[in-house]
């Protein structure tokens, strides 16, 4: 690509594969051991959970996919169900949580919008099903629509409009590998309303990140304008408040602190000594209130091929890495190990019950007081790593010094 004439205004998609059932692959150039969800079984884990459920025979399928960039406003988009009826599906513009109403076909086999799509918004998708002996079934997916020029080859993050964390970086991902790295940052500018100075960096041939030296000053508004064909375009997105949480794995507990303040501490179960947590400093990056967690999609399986674990509905689930790196809700561990023991493939897990239905457990606070772009660091892990920059949002893991003499400053 020898200009930056194709320059996305859309979201940047979820990859939502490691640790899940979706069918997108990861990127080439992500060099780090997956570390995935939490272990469905385990020393501490209860009894109700030790046995796998036996699986629903519903098949969701979404149109056009799970993982989709660039669809069509009047595209076909919806959900069809087969050996099974959906019961619940939910589509939601993720700036603004907007819920886009939708038509249950009669026989239940099929749903679809009521009307066509936004330009340049991203979609999470929700849906629903269970057999003839009813037993359910859940998937996601995420799309983005296509923006008003049509002719752009990448996707931008955060999107326009919305409020996001202090550590949300300003991220374009391209379709192909930028040959001309140079003429494509020069055609960005990216500034705060609070003043800090802010730099880009290739993390690697195909995306670009920029973000000031410390996280962003909350209440601002940081806006990227970009110049394609001698056209600029500009996309706005708000800083809401600060929110830092602090994994220990050795302790066991999560620290909440937002705005300095510290308001809770949560019991957490991480990494086990065979699977440890990254340490590091990593981003929510997407939120779902029930994820499909399968661990051969990262190459967890046991003797027979069987998955390691293979958990159809985790509550609470929010992506911390590409990798398969979530903290969600576990209903299947004994109380006893929160605070206690170090069970999962990596994961972080807090306590919580089947279906997501307790507003009181913490790992439904945690979900309902947390938003793309907030920061969870994780430290005094047995792992030696510290998650790598373009491993999901994780960019302030790289010094400022080797972050700017790799970057292009405004």
């Amino acid at each position: 690509m020898a200009t930056a004439g194709a320059l996305a205004l859309t979201a940047l998609g979820g990859t939502s594969y490691a640790a899940t059932n979706d069918t997108a692959t990861p990127s080439a150039t992500q060099t780090q051991t997956p570390a995935p969800a939490q272990s469905q079984s385990g020393q501490a884990a209860s009894p109700e959970a030790s046995a796998t459920p036996e699986a629903s025979q519903a098949r969701i399928a979404f149109t056009p996919g799970q993982v989709v960039h660039g669809v069509g406003v009047n595209d076909p988009v919806g959900v069809t169900v087969s050996d099974g009826r959906l019961t619940k599906v939910t589509m939601t513009a993720v700036a603004t949580g907007t819920e886009i109403p939708g038509t249950l076909s009669a026989d239940g086999t099929s749903w679809q919008p009521n009307g066509p799509l936004q330009r340049a918004t991203r979609y999470q998708m929700t849906a629903e099903a269970e057999d003839a002996k009813g037993r359910t079934a859940t998937e996601n997916a995420t799309i983005s629509t296509v923006s008003p020029a049509n002719d752009f080859l990448g996707h931008l993050a955060p999107e326009n409009g919305s409020t996001v964390g202090v550590g949300m970086p300003v991220s374009f991902t391209f379709g192909r590998a930028v040959a001309d790295k140079a003429a494509v940052a020069s055609k960005i500018q990216v500034s705060s309303s609070s003043g800090q100075q802010v730099v880009g960096h290739w993390l690697n041939g195909s995306r670009l990140d920029f973000r000031p030296e410390h996280y962003w000053k909350p209440g601002s508004t940081v806006t990227v304008k970009m110049t394609v064909d001698g056209v600029q375009k500009t996309v706005s997105f708000k800083i809401g408040r600060s929110q830092i949480s602090t994994v220990d794995a050795k302790t066991k507990q999560m620290t909440v602190v937002r705005d300095g303040k510290k308001i809770k501490t949560i019991p957490i179960s991480s990494g086990s000594a065979e699977h440890p947590t990254y340490n590091g400093r990593m981003v929510i990056s997407e939120k779902f209130r029930h994820v499909h967690m399968n661990g051969a999609t990262v190459g967890l399986t046991e003797k027979d091929g069987k998955p390691s674990y293979d958990l159809k509905a985790v509550p609470h689930a929010m992506r911390l890495t590409d990798s398969g790196t979530f903290i969600h809700g576990n209903y299947w561990g004994a109380d006893s190990v929160f605070g206690k023991v170090n069970t999962s493939h990596g994961c972080v897990g807090l306590k919580d019950v089947r279906n997501a239905g307790d507003p009181t457990q913490p790992a439904a606070w945690f979900f309902d007081n947390s938003m793309i772009g907030d920061v969870v660091v994780v430290k005094n892990s047995a792992d030696k790593a510290t998650v790598a920059a373009d491993n999901g949002l994780s960019d302030w893991n790289m010094s400022w010094t080797k972050w700017v003499s790799g970057g292009t400053s405004h």
